[in-house]
């Protein structure tokens, strides 16, 4: 099967609602999906499926990139399944062109990792999207690295990004957004390439 640019991809930053949590480590695949939203001109919306949609098209206007549909799941992360999955349907966005962003503990901070498929590594957004539909979708994992000593995981990926990491994060997640462009553009191998630290 051919594909054109006409046929959307589904790119899914997982993340929780609501204003508490909107600078933890846990919601920076909100954090990269606001930042495509803003390079595209558009502005989310309420859908049926329980999620935030924005539409529009990636790259210099008028360059006819691809159409994507930039979503945020409105339930709780560990439910984010129902919503992309929904999304998906709607939109008849087959898996394989279906992106998810999400926060990685086994990556240092600020590192990327572009895959296609395999395991959850204990990450919960994962498993529940991989429940509904399989596990060969792409995943751009951002780096947050390990809690110090022992802080307990749950704990440490509900806390804000620290100060000092605050002060890389916009360019990092900027460049998660580039590597988004990259894997939509010219593929994953070349995004690998590019992006994986």
């Amino acid at each position: 099967m051919t594909t054109t640019t006409e046929e959307p991809w589904l790119i899914a930053g997982l993340g929780n609602p609501g204003p508490q949590y909107a600078g933890n480590r846990h919601n920076v695949g909100f954090m990269v999906v606001d930042l495509l939203a803003r390079r595209i001109g558009g502005r989310f919306s309420s859908h049926r499926s329980r999620a935030m949609l924005c539409e529009g098209r990636l790259g210099a206007p008028g360059a006819g990139g691809p159409r994507v549909l930039l979503a945020k799941p409105m339930t709780y992360m560990n439910v984010s399944g129902g919503p992309v999955t929904s999304l998906s349907t709607f939109y008849k966005v087959p898996v394989s062109r279906l992106v998810v962003i999400h926060d990685e503990l086994d990556i240092g901070f600020g590192a990327l990792r572009l895959k296609l498929g395999g395991g959850d590594n204990g990450h919960n957004g994962l498993k529940s999207i991989t429940a509904s539909l399989g596990r060969e979708y792409y995943r751009v994992r951002f780096g947050i690295g390990r809690p110090p000593g022992r802080m307990d995981v749950a704990a440490f990926v509900l806390k804000d990004f620290s100060a000092v990491e605050r002060k890389e994060l916009d360019l990092l997640v900027d460049r998660a957004a580039d590597a988004v462009e990259t894997l939509l553009s010219e593929g994953l191998e070349r995004a690998q390439g590019a992006y994986n630290s």
